[in-house]
């Protein structure tokens, strides 16, 4: 069974290790069980140089707490770490409604798309 602990933090050579002069990267994405320092330190010293954010789930404040996370390991370890923002894909605005609670498309009935300001129906 391997050992769970943490690795032990690089001894003062470091940067010499062929560790810190990689040129591949290794990515981790951040959720509800890896969004502590300890845990974000983990991954870094486990091998991680690029975590991945994903703003389909959480609020932009969570996400400034994980940006403010990461830069703190970086700063601890004089190591540069790239963060990637996974932003949501295109969606189709459909603008506004005259029923507030929106509508329901149902099979058989015609809905039309078009460019006309005016609150639609279904």
């Amino acid at each position: 069974v391997p050992d769970p602990s943490p690795p032990e933090p690089p001894t003062d050579n470091y940067k010499s290790s062929p560790r810190w002069r990689k040129r591949t990267k290794q990515l981790a994405t951040l959720g509800p069980a890896s969004c502590t320092f300890e845990m974000i330190e983990k991954l870094f010293l486990a091998g991680a140089d690029v975590f991945r954010l994903n703003f389909s789930h959480g609020s932009h404040a969570e996400k400034a707490d994980l940006l403010n996370i990461i830069r703190s390991v970086e700063a601890k370890y004089d190591h540069p770490i790239a963060i990637l923002g996974d932003l949501q894909g295109p969606k189709l605005r459909v603008g506004t409604f005259g029923n507030p609670e929106g509508e329901m498309l149902e099979a058989g009935r015609i809905f039309r798309l078009d460019l006309n300001d005016a609150p639609g129906t279904a």
